[in-house]
């Protein structure tokens, strides 16, 4: 097998890769892990036996870290078993799969549940999540797989069936029929894809509305709702939007605890239909009503439109068979719009993307989505409170083109949602990772600037006012928001509230009619100013004196190595009192030999060091300049001026690079790490140009040439 190598940097060109290869989409997901389904499953058939997926073990490891890790009491009488062994014929789906089929067990993520409840409402979607030709009959192997949208990709999750009990009961999701596993197996799956089952315990239902739909959500608060909400909740279903509630708890001790009218505070419901209905007492009368779903299975609103409540009678039967009513413990009731808006605290409204909503000839989405990373110490700039650094944060341009529709008060307008993203905090919750707190502020760029791609520098912020911005920042996965801005171009920045930290995002712009945002890449390239050589009547006194010092250390072949390039540096950078630097490395010195060896000695002669030495001056005047108390180091937000400043233009990916390669601990740089990078890029510039023999901004390369680059520059 080829070797692969690793890191952020190379995994990001192999995903960059494998979407231009059309991977990650829906007909063509991502395999997770690697894991092909359909070879693995001929490979059981083959061998007769059934699959047991080493990368998600029947183990505690499986089960979680803390709660359900290895010193936990509750993992103790917990066994694994195929559904063969729990029941006699078991089955994926019994009689369609159904909001029914989701009763929550010992685990606490009733928002994954009421959104699994959403996703049975709409075929289309719940097949593309749940793959229907998986059986425990024709063809079983043991082994099942799932497909959920990540971060922008569709991946294919493959898993075995063996599921956690006790005393032959599952401990997690179950559903109504003891012999149907397909919800338990599509927990399990979303367990695997993001580390074990305790990583899936608290949650917000948007989360996994978007996981399995790629679509975004939006909030509202009731208390604060839009006078159009009854409205606006009926479209939404109608489009097979998918649709969430909850009931805050001020008090954490008194999450998930039943009130006296039968709704639980910090539960997660889904709403399944919102319907009008006439009352035959009063026929001029329509009555608005809402149904929801508690993911438990039982324990319902017993409130007016519950179950068995007086109300009811003033429906005709033809209306009743509309509703679909019943009075049955399933954990599903109606109850009135009214007391739905004074009962309920927040509604999360998941809106599809164009591939779920294909048939919908009346509202289609145009969505853009780009992927960024926060870099400590380059481009982890923080909020507008820390205007030292929040330039440096990735910075995307957004072109509004077409003006809506429907534009409020004669005002043209173009309405769009934004959505903010933190990656992989779930995931690395068991290393002791939290959300962080995220948000956006979006700026309006000057009629002048328009088409100019580069990156907005640190006064246009000091000096400009942002045009609109999310309502706050909020340490939840995805901050999104709507807004109505005039057609032009802007520049959206994300950042987490605080500066250094470091993690990765995607940024989504929704509209319904034409938008693009991308992110503000410079151009990548260099200036190679070659500085005039000195003639003998201008040489300074530093010159003579360094000309001085290189004779006596070059010796008759007037060539030095590294080891004496060392000597001659040190020996001239220590005049200069303004400097405080304890010298070049040896490593350093090496690089420069590298850059300047034009015959391949691994020495140099005067002439190239004195090439050499008029670079470093032109380095060092820059390095001072940031330098500014004269501390011998630069701020590593400062380098990306700097390296500017030195004649290069980078994309904010090569700056983090060079931050990670070059800044220590405190994210400083020192003159020897400053001078090691300068000459670096350098050599590197020049190596591509000279490969790059047609200008096309591409050159193909040996393994060898490869490795003689990298190994000697």
């Amino acid at each position: 097998m080829p070797y692969t190598p690793s890191g952020f940097f190379c995994d990001r060109l192999i995903r960059e890769r494998e979407r231009r290869d059309g991977e990650g989409t829906l007909n063509k997901p991502l395999r997770f892990n690697g894991q092909d389904y359909n070879a693995l499953r001929q490979e059981c058939l083959q061998r007769k036996t059934l699959f047991e997926d080493e990368s998600f073990p029947a183990t505690v490891e499986s089960l979680g870290f803390k709660e359900l890790g290895h010193k936990s009491n509750k993992v103790k009488n917990i066994v694994w078993k195929r559904p063969k062994e729990i029941c006699e014929n078991p089955q994926f789906i019994v009689g369609g799969a159904s909001r029914t089929d989701i009763c929550q067990g010992d685990l606490g993520d009733c928002w994954l549940l009421a959104a699994i409840a959403c996703l049975t409402l709409n075929e289309k979607l719940l097949y593309r999540v749940v793959p229907q030709e998986q059986s425990y009959s024709e063809g079983y192997g043991g082994i099942f797989h799932f497909q959920f949208w990540r971060y922008g990709d569709w991946v294919d999750v493959v898993i075995d069936d063996r599921i956690p009990t006790f005393n032959n009961q599952l401990v997690f999701t179950k559903s109504a029929e003891r012999n149907e596993f397909w919800s338990a197996l599509l927990e399990k799956a979303y367990a695997k894809l993001h580390g074990s089952y305790e990583a899936l315990k608290g949650g917000n239902t948007t989360e996994a509305m978007e996981d399995f739909t790629g679509g975004v959500t939006e909030f509202y608060e009731l208390k604060e709702a839009p006078k159009e909400l009854y409205k606006i909740m009926k479209k939404a279903l109608e489009r097979g939007s998918l649709m969430g509630c909850s009931i805050d708890s001020l008090v954490p001790a008194r999450f998930e605890t039943r009130t006296v009218t039968g709704l639980v505070k910090g539960h997660a419901y889904s709403v399944t239909a919102v319907e009008e209905c006439k009352s035959s007492q009063h026929k001029d009368t329509k009555v608005r009503l809402v149904r929801l779903r508690n993911p438990w299975g039982q324990v319902e609103w017993n409130g007016p439109w519950s179950d068995n409540s007086k109300e009811w009678a003033t429906l005709s039967k033809t209306e009743k068979e509309k509703l679909q009513h019943q009075s049955a413990e399933d954990g599903e009731f109606w109850m009135s719009f009214e007391d739905f808006k004074k009962n309920y605290t927040k509604i999360e409204i998941c809106n599809l993307t164009p591939d779920a909503l294909e048939d919908d000839k009346i509202h289609k989405w145009t969505v853009s989505v780009n992927e960024g990373r926060w870099v400590r110490g380059c481009s982890a700039g923080g909020c507008r409170n820390y205007p030292d650094t929040f330039w440096t944060n990735p910075q995307y341009r957004l072109r509004l083109m077409e003006e809506d529709d429907d534009p409020e008060d004669n005002e043209v307008c173009c309405t769009f949602v934004v959505a903010l993203m933190q990656k992989n905090r779930r995931k690395e919750r068991k290393m002791g990772a939290n959300l962080f707190t995220i948000g956006f502020a979006i700026y309006e760029v000057p009629k002048e600037m328009h088409g100019n791609k580069q990156h907005m520098q640190k006064d246009f912020f000091l000096f400009t006012s942002s045009k609109a911005r999310c309502k706050s920042y909020i340490n939840l996965r995805e901050v999104t928001q709507r807004f109505r801005l005039t057609p032009g171009e802007y520049v959206i920045v994300p950042s987490t509230y605080e500066p250094h930290q470091e993690g990765e995002f995607i940024l989504r712009v929704f509209s319904e009619k034409k938008n693009t945002s991308e992110e503000i890449e410079n151009r990548i390239e260099a200036d190679h100013p070659v500085p005039a050589p000195a003639s003998a009547g201008e040489e300074s006194e530093e010159d003579q004196q360094f000309r001085t010092i290189f004779q006596e250390i070059a010796g008759d072949d007037m060539e030095i190595t590294a080891n004496e390039l060392k000597n001659v540096l040190n020996r001239v950078i220590t005049k200069h009192k303004d400097l405080n630097t304890e010298g070049f490395s040896l490593e350093s010195c090496r690089s420069m030999i590298a850059l300047m060896d034009m015959d391949g000695t691994g020495r140099l002669n005067l002439k190239e060091f004195r090439h050499l030495w008029n670079k470093i001056k032109q380095w060092q005047g820059i390095f001072k300049h940031y330098d500014a108390d004269q501390s011998g180091i630069i701020n590593s937000y400062e380098m990306r001026n700097a390296v500017n400043d030195a004649g290069f233009r980078l994309n904010n990916q090569l700056y983090d690079i060079i931050t990670l390669r070059y800044a220590n601990e405190n994210m400083n740089i020192d003159f020897d790490s400053f001078i090691s990078c300068l000459v670096r890029l350098e050599a590197m510039f020049r190596v591509f140009q000279a490969f790059d023999q047609d200008g096309d901004g591409t050159i193909r390369l040996s393994v060898l040439e490869w490795l003689q680059l990298t190994m000697y520059a």
